[in-house]
């Protein structure tokens, strides 16, 4: 008698797995490019204004749209330019530059906005497609896959720089212009709006979670946020296993660098401490973090636990109001 054998389904070949990826990466296209807008703005110059801009994604059919806040930075109004030749006046509704998020209005109807997803359900490896106008190039699709996660990057726009919380990493390539367009999932959601101003390499979107949710009904509100400032720039760490056991969870917060002169900077705050904790809650990513930078944390005393070395130190930072 031959050895039994449990049946097996075919492996796909090579041919079947890229055809299924293109399948996915065209359907996300077809479904998000008529819904992401070139956004041109002008800015005033020496001796007279100078063009720019970037993307923006629909977000109510009455007229709001979502973008970075570098992408608006300086300006008030614009003109948002569709796939399908609709152009439309906007102007600014609120801009929060930690989190580089932006809301503009349009007077006239939109299409349909797409559904938004939630970036804390991406795992690292999911298949993402960014959707753009890269230097000027309409409607333009990369994919590519999440990289890693949570992350905590320093940015610049001309001369300012920004830090940009919990931000998404991803291999599909961006260029200038793809700024305020959509990251989406396989299935069409947005979960990201991309931001392609790190200048290192990588390609970069802020989340769609419940923690910019809360910012973009701030911006659309009241047209701006107050924000609490530490200034640091941190990743998310496993930690060793007898670290583990007395702090109860496996990961905390690297601290990758801290900004000259910001309230973690005068309370002795170092690159390469890892906070495991703030005002009294657990850290773990990124987003517990900004979870406590809000509104009610601005000029209190914050103590903040860090593992330095083996040793657990408490040091306290008084985060201040970030301003624009």
């Amino acid at each position: 008698m031959p050895p039994f054998e449990m049946p097996s389904a075919p492996e796909p070949s090579d041919e079947e797995l890229l055809d299924a990826y293109s399948h996915t990466v065209s359907t996300v296209a077809r479904r998000l490019a008529p819904v992401v807008a070139s956004l041109r703005v002008s800015r005033p110059a020496r001796g007279g204004t100078v063009e720019g801009g970037g993307s923006a994604v629909v977000l109510t059919e009455d007229g709001l749209l979502l973008t970075n806040a570098h992408v608006v930075e300086g300006v008030d109004r614009g003109t948002a330019h569709f796939s399908d030749g609709m152009s439309v006046r906007v102007h600014l509704v609120g801009a929060d530059p930690l989190s580089d998020l932006a809301v503009v209005r349009s007077e006239s109807s939109l299409p349909t906005p797409p559904a938004y997803g939630d970036a804390d359900r991406l795992e690292v490896g999911h298949v993402v497609v960014a959707i753009g106008n890269p230097l000027g190039l309409e409607g333009s699709v990369t994919a590519g896959v999440v990289s890693a996660l949570g992350r905590s990057l320093p940015t610049r726009s001309g001369a300012a720089s920004r830090l940009v919380e919990d931000v998404i990493q991803t291999d599909a390539a961006l260029n200038p212009g793809n700024s305020g367009g959509a990251l989406a999932d396989s299935r069409s959601r947005v979960v990201g709006v991309n931001t392609a101003v790190a200048g290192v390499g990588l390609g970069l979107a802020v989340p769609i979670n419940a923690t910019t949710r809360r910012i973009i009904e701030a911006l659309v509100e009241d047209g701006h946020v107050r924000r609490a400032y530490l200034g640091l720039v941190t990743a998310p760490v496993p930690v060793s296993d007898d670290v583990a056991a007395r702090l109860g969870r496996r990961t905390a917060l690297r601290i990758a660098q801290v900004v000259p002169g910001s309230p973690a900077d005068r309370a002795g705050l170092m690159r390469g401490d890892v906070v495991v904790a703030a005002d009294g809650r657990a850290l773990f990513d990124a987003q517990s973090l900004q979870r406590i930078l809000l509104d009610e944390a601005i000029d209190r005393s914050m103590e903040i636990t860090v593992l330095r070395g083996s040793a657990l130190v408490d040091v306290v930072a008084v985060p201040r109001l970030l301003r624009g």
